[in-house]
């Protein structure tokens, strides 16, 4: 069992660094849980590839939780930028890290997997962190529900320069409501999951390397629920170098196709349909501002995509 160290023991945060996970550290939490119970053991993988910009935020949001049952793995795939030095500082309270090639991000998270042991799973992203006091909401959640097969709570969004954008707070919880992501998808960073639950439905399909979460979630919500939490419990930085951020043609492509596999067609038609609609209406605009006929190539391009999804 390893518990999270004080802040005191932890290295100096880099100049000019305040607040939450710089300065600012979870309370210790008390050796058991409210009733004598032990506290579960939390999982926790972060894979990695050159996100030295924010990846030590990342590992302090995660060791500064003072959390007393944690399990921490991080999966670097081989970065060439600051990354490995970063993670080497905080390596004596690590369970295990590694940088080497590989295929990417769902082969990273299934490989930390393999070395977990815990109760509770989840991975972080490198370019997003943990809000104080999460791992000790989820473990209560799991205290209060532990039928259930994942915990989910608000994500708080911010721009690279750690700005707060605003909260998004999960929806529906249930198979048919998760598979209309357009209309209630979560983010993922503030998703917690049954070691059960990843052991009937994991590992990620490493064909997919948009929506291998929102494929994992499906297989999940059909054996088990989803419980919401009430606490906001990390925050994921959206700006134009995060993945999402550079492909969000190919999430889209990939969301698609989760949910024809997963029986969905209905929604991705209606998704289909609505994103032709968008860049109608987009095209519309542009050939009005620069006088040029409208040129519409989205219903063929469409129609392509769908023949290679069916």
């Amino acid at each position: 069992m390893m518990c999270c160290p004080p802040l005191s023991e932890l290295p100096a945060p880099p100049r000019g660094k305040k607040g939450w996970p710089w300065t600012e550290e979870s309370p210790q939490a008390p050796d058991v849980m409210p009733g004598g119970q032990p506290w579960p053991k939390i999982s926790i993988v972060t894979p990695s590839y050159n996100q030295g910009r924010f990846i030590e935020e990342t590992i302090r949001s995660v060791l500064l939780q003072g959390y007393p049952n944690l399990e921490y793995i991080v999966i670097d795939g081989g970065s060439t930028d600051s990354s490995v030095e970063i993670i080497k500082k905080y390596e004596e309270w690590l369970t295990y890290w590694v940088s080497e090639p590989d295929r990417g991000q769902s082969e990273a998270i299934n490989k930390g997997f393999g070395k977990a042991s815990g109760e509770i799973y989840t991975w972080l992203n490198s370019d997003d962190y943990l809000l104080g006091n999460a791992l000790e909401s989820i473990a209560k959640a799991y205290q209060a529900s532990p039928g259930a097969g994942a915990w989910c709570g608000g994500c708080l969004l911010v721009d690279a320069k750690g700005k707060k954008l605003r909260v998004h707070w999960p929806n529906r919880g249930d198979a048919d409501g998760i598979a209309d992501w357009s209309h209630n998808y979560f983010v993922q960073p503030a998703c917690f999951f049954s070691e059960k639950g990843w052991q009937e439905c994991g590992p990620l399909d490493e064909g997919l390397h948009f929506a291998m979460d929102f494929d994992l979630w499906l297989k999940m919500a059909k054996l088990t629920a989803f419980e919401k939490v009430p606490s906001i419990l990390a925050a994921a930085h959206i700006h134009r170098d995060s993945k999402i951020g550079r492909g969000e043609s190919h999430f889209k492509t990939e969301q698609v196709f989760v949910q024809i596999r997963h029986g969905y067609v209905n929604f991705a038609i209606c998704d289909i349909a609505r994103w032709m609609k968008e860049y109608d209406d987009l095209m519309r605009k542009v050939s009005r501002i620069y006088r040029f006929p409208l040129f519409r190539p989205v219903m063929p391009i469409a129609r392509i995509v769908w023949d290679k999804l069916m």
